[in-house]
């Protein structure tokens, strides 16, 4: 995918870690429960905090926008007990809770904590007595249209249009208010400003990210009279570094290798302990959210597998949840063909037997992609979802919508309820600073300083990062991991020198310290206060701050994993592909693995059992940049393009702002499952 775009003007709220809920010896800061009461009678109107945009300033201010003008919003609703949901979704995710592992169903979920008919009646009845239609109603959310007047009355503010560096938009002058009677009954709203809001995949081909490097900085391909290396694409077949790139200049180190061919799944099942845990993901199911869909998925996904020694899918293992009818904002959110085939086969890959859901979003707009997770949590259509995309929270035309983080942040604690589990990939722009931005190949250009990304911040995921995996031979047992993290650089014309050296960061998995997230109570006296207590941008904290990622597998550009596909009027093929997008729908394999191997009983949310099992070097991988780790210098080699040579050479391990070392760390938190992963879960619980 190309790198992400995105325009966000709406403006977060950050939530002061003292919003904390404690059951009994248990304590989880929760920012969505700080503007969000329990289910008793409100006293007083709620203010919506973040609902009106810090860029709507007196200065920006163009005009009021005409009560006739045609809106819409989306009101959220809270649901009868909040508090008791959030608690609920820890203490059943918690060993030693009386409650541990005794998840709900969705109809026993629903009654205890769903909103209830009369907080419906009582919003819909505000709602209409201001004027405005009610266009549907769910179990989330009561979605409504009118004229801006009547908005305006709803929400007790005035609508007025702003200048921005994005052109002119419209926003509320101040914070919505919502009135006494229904405060209990709402979460949060959006709507009321009208800019674009959507999440981009982490996923990039090495064809898509060469041509996105080449656009930033372009440089002439070596002349063929002149080279001395292979004029086809060549790669070390037979492990990491197994064959030396004769012919090449001094890079990194004498005599750097090629870089590896794209890692196959049977190579990733035998690197990560599958192939000798001899599970294969019976019985568990998993569910993988991209926009869109494509129509030969099960079928590019068979001639995959069989392509490569694994078996097809079975009649009846791979289903689809798809509107195509209700599809729309394509041009706004491109192709997300190569997400989907690289998700499925990945989850395919590295549990064979488990069964498989896929439900497309209408767009890759945040409203759609939370439809879609609504979707599988109140139909329980999955143990585990497995989410490759995401976006930067704050950005130079403006930051996350609180209504957002509050909305997914419900639905993933209904999931955990329920137990279901979610993996969300981490980003492939290291630190998201500008400056990472400024080179990266799969970076959103408006970030405005170091940060995280949603929804992987969010304290109810496992949030997934990318490492470069070494591999001993061809059969893919383990050598080796570095952070995922690429610098670049390309082969002069007269083959002599590479340029520039060092390289420019590239790609690079991502992670780091969440500003606006209190330390979730898994990660306590695990991650440091060295690291907890300062952000990404270097903001310090009295008290600790979510870290991530959790955990993390191979993702890697240079050491990249094959993709088979047939794109729309074109014909299958397979290409190398990187970014946390691989690695999330790994994790969500191995999970589907650990659900079979502890006797088909869901885990859940991950991340407690994940934090249970830190510093066990037998059962996590501690990923590390030490130099002690072999070459790390790869020649990519792609053979004649254009009628030239194109050779770059990338250094692996070098994420931008990120770095893994012994330990904890924000560039592959945990680390990558062990040889003794799986089997940890086999132990009674």
């Amino acid at each position: 995918m190309p790198a992400a775009k995105r325009s966000r003007l709406t403006r977060i709220a950050v939530v002061a870690p003292a919003a904390a809920l404690v059951l009994g010896t248990l304590a989880i800061a929760n920012p969505a429960l700080a503007d969000t009461p329990s289910g008793t009678a409100a006293n007083a109107a709620k203010d919506l905090a973040g609902s009106h945009p810090d860029w709507a300033t007196p200065e920006a201010d163009a005009g009021a926008v005409p009560n006739g003008t045609p809106g819409t919003a989306r009101v959220y609703l809270a649901g009868k007990d909040p508090q008791g949901l959030a608690a609920y979704a820890q203490a059943v995710s918690t060993k030693g809770s009386p409650v541990y592992g005794q998840f709900l169903s969705t109809d026993q979920a629903k009654a205890r904590f769903g909103a209830t008919p009369e907080q419906v009646k009582a919003v819909t009845d505000w709602l209409t007595g201001a004027g405005l239609k009610v266009d549907s109603v769910t179990n989330h959310y009561v979605q409504v249209s009118g004229d801006t007047g009547a908005l305006a009355k709803a929400f007790s503010v005035q609508v007025h249009n702003f200048r921005t560096t994005d052109g002119t938009h419209k926003a509320p002058t101040s914070d919505a208010i919502v009135p006494a009677s229904v405060a209990n009954a709402v979460l949060d709203v959006t709507g009321l400003n009208d800019t674009v809001a959507k999440s981009s995949s982490n996923a990039v081909s090495a064809a898509t990210a060469e041509a996105t490097a080449d656009a930033q900085a372009p440089t002439a391909g070596t002349d063929k009279k002149q080279a001395t290396l292979p004029t086809v694409a060549t790669c070390s077949a037979d492990g990491y570094d197994s064959d030396v790139a004769k012919g090449a200049p001094q890079g990194y180190e004498k005599n750097d290798p090629f870089a590896p061919c794209s890692y196959v799944p049977s190579q990733l099942r035998q690197a990560y302990g599958v192939t000798k845990s001899k599970v294969t993901g019976k019985g568990a199911t998993v569910a993988i959210v991209d926009a869109y869909g494509l129509g030969t998925m099960q079928q590019d996904a068979n001639t995959f597998s069989l392509a490569h020694g694994d078996k097809p899918f079975a009649p009846g293992q791979y289903k689809e949840v798809l509107t195509p009818a209700k599809w729309n904002s394509q041009a706004a959110c491109g192709d997300w063909s190569g997400e989907e085939a690289l998700d499925v086969e990945m989850v395919h890959g590295l549990a064979p037997d488990a069964n498989v859901v896929y439900v497309g979003a209408n767009s890759c707009m945040d409203a759609d992609l939370g439809d879609a997770l609504a979707n599988i949590v109140d139909n329980h259509l999955a143990d585990i979802v497995s989410n490759s995309w995401g976006e930067i929270t704050h950005a130079s035309d403006g930051d996350l919508d609180p209504a957002v983080i509050a909305a997914d942040n419900q639905i993933f604690e209904l999931g955990t309820a329920e137990g279901i589990g979610f993996t969300v990939s981490a980003g492939d722009c290291g630190d998201n600073s500008p400056a990472a931005a400024a080179s990266g190949a799969n970076c959103q250009a408006d970030t405005d300083q170091a940060q995280t990304q949603w929804p992987s911040s969010s304290p109810w995921v496992t949030s997934v990062g990318g490492t470069a995996l070494e591999l001993n031979n061809k059969k893919g047992d383990y050598a080796d991991e570095v952070s995922m993290g690429d610098l670049r650089s390309v082969l002069s014309t007269d083959g002599k020198s590479w340029s520039p050296m060092p390289g420019k960061f590239y790609f690079g998995g991502g992670g780091g310290v969440s500003k606006d997230t209190p330390q979730p109570w898994y990660q306590k006296d695990v991650v440091p206060d060295s690291i907890a207590k300062t952000a990404a941008d270097g903001t310090k904290s009295a008290t600790p701050l979510r870290a991530t990622p959790d955990i993390a597998m191979s993702g890697d550009l240079v050491a990249a994993t094959l993709v088979g596909y047939t794109p729309t009027g074109g014909a299958y093929s397979e290409g190398g592909y990187g970014g946390t997008s691989v690695s999330s729908p790994e994790v969500a394999g191995m999970l589907a693995d650990a659900i079979q191997e502890r006797g088909g009983r869901p885990i859940g949310f991950a991340n407690p059992e994940l934090y249970d099992r830190a510093n066990n070097d037998s059962i996590f991988n501690d990923v590390d940049d030490a130099p002690d780790h072999g070459k790390l210098g790869n020649v990519v080699d792609l053979g004649m393009v254009g009628g030239a040579l194109k050779v770059r050479l990338y250094k692996i391990g070098s994420d931008f702002g990120l770095k893994a070392t012994e330990g904890y760390d924000t560039a592959t938190g945990l680390g990558s499952p062990g040889k003794d992963f799986l089997k940890s879960f086999a132990t009674k619980n």
